[in-house]
Order: structure tokens, then C-alpha cells, then sequence
């Protein structure tokens, strides 16, 4: 009985493994063909408005000179061989180099974007320990004025914009009380230090904590509470909902009204029943999200003068610098499909039926 107990089990538990395996390896070679649309989208909307070189200095540079440079820059040629030679220099990893400074992309996108991470993995971080609790408040006191009190609250984080909400905060806290710094990721004292420790890595808080000085991490985290809060709390409201409307969605389950009725406490209900279950939308909306903090980052490290990516987007914006932006944005929507990628593996393990 028992040899045959194995001889069903084993082949289903292969069928299982077999099936998540096929599953990842699909999500995984999504992402070639989303990455490949996104960066032919990018290039073909930046040619809109001309070349990048007639956008960055046209009004600069006599005629004959700025044929020259187009000319040398090869973008009199048709814009199909442009394309074509475009993607075989991003397939070798050559982004090209910024027309305003002449820096090369793959260096701007080292130097601004460990701040990015930053910002984000702090907003993160706010965003889950706000949203989260705050709709399992909700859920479990549903209808009563707990639950009013953090729908109302919802509403406000998701609808009070990025760049408000960070001007309030250092009107209050720095203007007011004069508790926190008004802008920047450090001192100039603290970034000339970590600069010069050996394997520099661009993410302050790593680098302060390698140091073992507190005078440099706390300074980082000071620096760092504000656009961390202005940014996280549009996610939280966004959390906070999507948690309450889940939980009371699988707190109505029959299975739940019957561990209700043996007389299981109602903490333990959300905590232990219908918390799991709730998690495979939750989870793969926060995967959205990561992407809309991205394009929240623009606005947050304008308002705080945080020298990441959407800063560095602002400035070649203003300077009218194409080729640099298209690099910027080529990055972010890399981010975001590897982003989806490692949202729906979480989903797979939580939820087998993710796997079908």
C-alpha cells in the first residue's frame, strides 16, 4: 500500500515542479520582447521632435556647423537605419552620450541611479508599514469608525500630490521646527567622506554603515525621512485600500464564517485564515506600484534636490537633451518588467493556482 501511496505522489509532485518551472521560465522570456517594445517606443517618440542635436543646441551653433555635428552624429541618415544601429549599440550596451555634457549614458545611469534605489527602497519601506497595518485596521473593524478613519486617510495619501506633500513636510519640519534637513542626500561634509572610502558603491546608507561612524548614518537617515515619506505615503494610501477590499473580501468566505462560528477570535480570523489568501492580489498590484513610485521619484527628487534619476531627468529635460532622457527612461522601463518578473514568482510560490 505504502509503494503505492509513492507511485501516485511522486509523478503529481513532479507534474507540480514541472509546471512552476515552465511557468517561470515563460514570465522570464516575457520580459525580452516587453523590454524590446518599450525601447522601440522610446526611440521613435524622442524622434518626434527632431534630432537630438537640433533640440539640444540648434539655436546655439551656426547652420553649417550644426549640419556638421548632425552629420557626424549620423541623424541625417533614414530613420530606420537609425533605429537598426540604435539597437545594435543597446545590445552591446552602449546607450550613446549626452549631448548638453558629453557624458556617456551607462555613467549617468550608474551615478543617479543607486539614488533612485534609494529613494524607493526607503519609500517602500514607509509604504509598508503604514498601508499595510492601516488596512488590516480597516478590515477587521469594517464599517466602524476605525475603518472610517483609515479610508479617510487613504484618500488623502493617494490624492494629495507628490510635490505638495513634500513641500508641506519642509515647511513643518524643516522651515517651522527645523528638525530635519530641507534638501539633498547628505551633508557635504558626510558625502566627501563615503566618497573616499574604498568600493564607493553610491548608496549613502551602505556606505555610512561600512564606515561605522553614527555622525554619518544618522545624517544619511535624516536626509533621507522626508522624500522617503512624501514618496511612500501616495503608495500607503494606495496599500491601505487595496488591503481592506482584499481581507473583507476573504473575511466573507464560507470557511471563514465557519471558523467564526467555533468561536475563533476575530484577530486570529484576519491574522492567521484569510490573511494569506488576500496576499496574490495584493501582491501583484505592489508590483504596479514599484512602477508608478518610479515615475513619482521625478517629482520627489525635484522637490528635495535628491541628485537621482528623475533629477537628473529634469535637468536633460530643461537642457532639451533627448538622447540622455531616452537613456533614462530606457532603464526605468527595465526596472519595471524585471520588477513584474520577480512579482509574479512571489505570486507563484504563495499561490500554486498562479502556476496554471
Amino acid at each position: 500500500m505504502a509503494e503505492k501511496t509513492e507511485s501516485v505522489v511522486t509523478p503529481k509532485s513532479q507534474r507540480t515542479k514541472s509546471r512552476l518551472g515552465t511557468y517561470l521560465l515563460t514570465r522570464f522570456f516575457l520580459i525580452i520582447p516587453t523590454v524590446f517594445i518599450l525601447v522601440t517606443m522610446v526611440f521613435f517618440l524622442m524622434r518626434l521632435t527632431g534630432d537630438p542635436i537640433t533640440a539640444s543646441v540648434g539655436g546655439r551653433l551656426p547652420p553649417d556647423e550644426l549640419a556638421q555635428r548632425i552629420h557626424e552624429a549620423g541623424y541625417d541618415r533614414p530613420i530606420i537605419v537609425q533605429y537598426v544601429a540604435f539597437l545594435g549599440q543597446v545590445f552591446q550596451g552602449d546607450l550613446g552620450r549626452t549631448t548638453s555634457d558629453n557624458r556617456t549614458i551607462t555613467e549617468l545611469l550608474a551615478t543617479h541611479g543607486t539614488a533612485t534605489l534609494e529613494l524607493c527602497v526607503y519609500a517602500l519601506i514607509i509604504a509598508f508599514i503604514v498601508g499595510i497595518p492601516l488596512g488590516r485596521i480597516a478590515a477587521r473593524y469594517r464599517d466602524k469608525w476605525p475603518d472610517a478613519i483609515m479610508r479617510v486617510l487613504a484618500i488623502m495619501f493617494y490624492a494629495t500630490p507628490v510635490f505638495f506633500a513634500g513641500l508641506l513636510l519642509k515647511l513643518v519640519f524643516s522651515v517651522q521646527l527645523n528638525l530635519l534637513p530641507i534638501s539633498g542626500r547628505a551633508t557635504i561634509t558626510t558625502r566627501s567622506v563615503l566618497q573616499r572610502i574604498d568600493g564607493y558603491s553610491g548608496i549613502l546608507l551602505i556606505d555610512a554603515l561600512r564606515t561605522g561612524r553614527w555622525d554619518l548614518i544618522s545624517d544619511v537617515l535624516a536626509h533621507a525621512v522626508l522624500p522617503a515619506i512624501a514618496l511612500g505615503l501616495l503608495t500607503a494610501g494606495v496599500f491601505l485600500r487595496l488591503v481592506r477590499t482584499n481581507l473583507i473580501g476573504t473575511l466573507s468566505q464560507g470557511y471563514i464564517d465557519a471558523a467564526r462560528s467555533r468561536g475563533v477570535a476575530e484577530k486570529r480570523l484576519v491574522k492567521t485564515h484569510a490573511w494569506r489568501p488576500a496576499l496574490i492580489p495584493i501582491i501583484t498590484v505592489m508590483g504596479m506600484q514599484i512602477a508608478l513610485m518610479l515615475g513619482g521619484a521625478v517629482l520627489t527628487e525635484t522637490t528635495f534636490e535628491w541628485h537621482g534619476l528623475g533629477f537628473a531627468m529634469q535637468q536633460y529635460l530643461q537642457n532639451r537633451d533627448f538622447v540622455a532622457v531616452q537613456g533614462i527612461v530606457i532603464l526605468l522601463s527595465i526596472i519595471v518588467a524585471v520588477t513584474n518578473f520577480i512579482v509574479d514568482v512571489v505570486a507563484a510560490f504563495i499561490d500554486p493556482r498562479v502556476r496554471y
